[in-house]
């Protein structure tokens, strides 16, 4: 075997928390008997992307003998995995990120967004139920190809703006699902490319942005245009601002 590049994982280090797992697009990482182990050599492709992502400097790349980095056993072994049944655990990753699905992976058209003359007066809906379809709902931990992706209206919300708005649920998440993020304190780049591999990735058909009115949250949208960018397809993009007083501006 070659001598290449390669992840390594100090199981001494490592408490099995599973922040390394989301950040590894292939599939490499999963945490198997509460340490982070690599499946795979030729899962990794040993270009780091989950470096930074440990608390416990646990990972780290060094040179050894290894198996090519082979991207079609990575496609195979991804879409293995791509249609977990509704709130079944993986058998690796941590496990506050496993993906749920709380109803049908293929979504009813949504609802208008505000403004939209369908749209009725504030309380036309009586419930107060949740309207969450999913989880998890952090853009950093969704898998860019999870089922509730598919064929979806992708709602990218400030993670403030549901706080902000009282009837955010009956607005805006109703058939829906959400990922949310800030701009400002959060790692915009990542952000970026985890944007991008969704809409790459999934058949996301529009993407709404839910932004709060300070100019920080205006780094959402240059996001969202840069990830409808690089991913190259046409996706319809909206933009929805909501005042600090929880207003649809």
């Amino acid at each position: 075997m070659p001598l290449r590049k390669i992840v390594h994982i100090d199981e001494e280090k490592c408490d099995g928390c599973g922040q390394c797992v989301p950040s590894c697009q292939e599939g490499a990482i999963q945490i198997i008997g509460g340490k982070a182990r690599l499946v795979s050599d030729v899962y990794c492709d040993g270009l780091g992307a989950c470096l930074g992502h440990c608390p416990q400097g646990a990972i780290r790349i060094i040179e050894r003998d290894a198996g090519q980095f082979d991207e079609a056993a990575v496609e195979a072994h991804l879409a293995a995995d791509k249609l977990p049944a509704a709130c079944e655990r993986p058998h690796g990753g941590c496990p506050g990120a496993a993906v749920q699905s709380f109803g049908l992976n293929v979504l009813p058209a949504a609802p208008p967004l505000p403004g939209s003359p369908s749209v009725g007066e504030k309380g036309h809906h009586e419930s107060p139920s949740s309207q969450l379809s999913h989880w998890p709902v952090q853009l950093a931990l969704i898998p860019p190809a999870a089922p509730f992706l598919q064929g979806a209206d992708l709602l990218l919300a400030a993670q403030c703006a549901a706080f902000a708005m009282g009837d955010f649920h009956e607005k805006l998440l109703q058939n829906r699902p959400i990922a949310i993020a800030c701009p400002k304190l959060d790692n915009g780049q990542a952000h970026l490319e985890k944007l991008t591999a969704v809409l790459r990735t999934s058949d996301v058909r529009s993407l709404s942005i839910i932004r709060m009115e300070v100019p920080c949250c205006s780094g959402l949208v240059r996001i969202a245009r840069a990830a409808i960018e690089a991913c190259g397809k046409p996706i319809p993009l909206h933009e929805v601002v909501v005042s600090t007083r929880g207003e649809v501006k």
